[in-house]
């Protein structure tokens, strides 16, 4: 039986990977990229793309490197503990915008960001698969599964809404300010990270097969559970990555860039913190609603329906800054379905893996969990770049100019106002969607 202090401590892992840092890139980016850095929208969508294509190899790779690693520490955990610098390291110099010209910051943004997917495929993709190893017991995983979610979605409200304060008492550029925030929040991921590699424990013994071999590749594409289940976890990230990414854009050009009421600022982070404490408090619940439900499968689809419905019915309201309680409470009716399936993803992983060592004999755990890494990154940044993306081709230009200096310019306000607003509500309700229907298609019925 798991001790409390060491579902904490698992906690502690997507506290620092999916609270801080993919909170902060998922959130920041690509508005950091385009209105911050000095990106054009070319630029940011073609990172992002490019970012993905180098995933589909490494996630994969770091999964069967994982799942063959021996060291006192176990097998997983090693990665974390090592990993833990290199990724607060490398957070904080993404953040940095140095006083390059067009060609130089497009060679830095380029080279930190796809540095940071890799660290961030080093230590995330062992963390996943630590959940196949800790426990056998199916209602432990759901209820290490929920802590890990409850984990992410506190400090992502913490993050998110401490984010304008702290930048009003850093003070100076939104340079500066994003600087001196990387290096504070990649210390802290880099001791939650750390903290989550030493308290966790080890008590299964992977079936590892000790020589490297294509055969656990090949065995993935033909295990339909998977397939499925990627697929349905790349739906989830497109549909937190159109919101997560669009909403900066849509204070800034909609609803204002701050809304001051008594002390509260609310701003694109503020706005976005309201549904992470929805999420926080249902993904709690969430084993106890899958209960209720009768199976994972069953408990998901209502998530996702929920999803569905408080997402179109945004659409519908006026793109007004006196309409903004109506809109945070669209936010949090919709987060109540996303706090609900987040936990249950990680835990069908689990279930995927355990059918893939029935049926193939060896344990491809790290192979498998890192497909859901793989899916969480796909699907953040495609939708990130389709954003930059789908904006540019509205009316929406940004850029650096020979000295350096960031610019925008708005060629069609109705039409780049309307994407906005449609990237944040219409657009993730489809993708919802597809969801359900993947998830009626998804063959284990736990």
């Amino acid at each position: 039986m798991a001790s409390l202090k060491e579902k904490i401590g698992y906690a502690l892992g997507d506290a620092a990977a999916g609270g801080i840092t993919w909170k902060i890139m998922s959130i920041a980016f690509p508005l950091f990229f385009t209105n911050v850095f000095g990106l054009t929208v070319a630029d940011t969508a073609t990172l992002m793309l490019i970012a993905r294509m180098f995933d589909v190899i490494t996630d994969p790779l770091m999964g069967s490197l994982a799942d063959r690693t021996q060291s006192r520490w176990g097998t997983y955990r090693p990665w974390l503990i090592i990993g833990a610098i290199p990724f607060g390291l490398i957070f904080a110099l993404l953040l940095y915008t140095p006083d390059f010209g067009p060609v130089g910051k497009r060679i830095y943004a380029y080279t930190l960001y796809l540095l940071m997917m890799a660290v961030y495929t080093a230590v995330n993709v062992p963390y996943g698969s630590l959940l196949g190893v800790m426990t056998d017991d199916d209602n432990e995983k759901n209820q290490f599964s929920s802590y890990r979610m409850v984990g992410a979605y506190a400090m992502g409200f913490i993050t998110l809404f401490a984010f304008p304060y702290l930048q009003k008492m850093v003070g100076g550029t939104e340079q500066h300010q994003y600087a001196v925030l990387g290096v504070f929040f990649g210390c802290v991921a880099a001791l939650g990270t750390l903290a989550c590699g030493l308290l966790t424990k080890e008590r299964l013994k992977p079936v590892r097969a000790e020589k490297f071999s294509f055969k656990p590749f090949a065995d993935l594409v033909k295990n339909k559970p998977w397939i499925y289940l990627t697929l349905i976890g790349i739906c989830t990230n497109f549909f937190n990555g159109f919101r997560y990414a669009v909403a900066g854009y849509m204070f800034d050009y909609i609803l204002g860039t701050e809304i001051t009421i008594s002390s509260l600022i609310i701003n694109y982070t503020v706005f976005m913190t309201f549904g992470e404490v929805t999420c926080m408090i249902f993904g709690g619940l969430s084993p106890k609603f899958t209960k209720w439900m009768g199976s994972k499968r069953k408990a998901f689809t209502v998530a996702a329906l929920i999803c569905v419905v408080f997402s179109v019915l945004f659409f519908f309201i006026p793109r007004d800054p006196s309409y903004i309680w109506v809109l945070i409470a669209i936010v949090v009716l919709t987060s109540v379905g996303i706090g609900l399936y987040s936990p249950l993803l990680w835990s069908m992983y689990a279930d995927v893996a355990d059918y893939a060592t029935v049926k193939n004999g060896t344990s491809s755990t790290g192979l498998i969990f890192s497909s859901g890494t793989m899916a969480q990154k796909f699907g953040t940044a495609i939708s990130g770049s389709l954003v930059a993306l789908l904006l540019g081709l509205s009316g929406f230009v940004s850029g650096t100019n020979e000295a350096g200096e960031t610019f925008i310019q708005i060629n069609d306000e109705a039409s780049v106002r309307s994407m906005i607003w449609a990237l944040f509500s219409i657009i993730p309700a489809f993708i919802a969607v597809i969801m359900i229907v993947l998830l009626k298609l998804y063959p284990i019925k736990k």
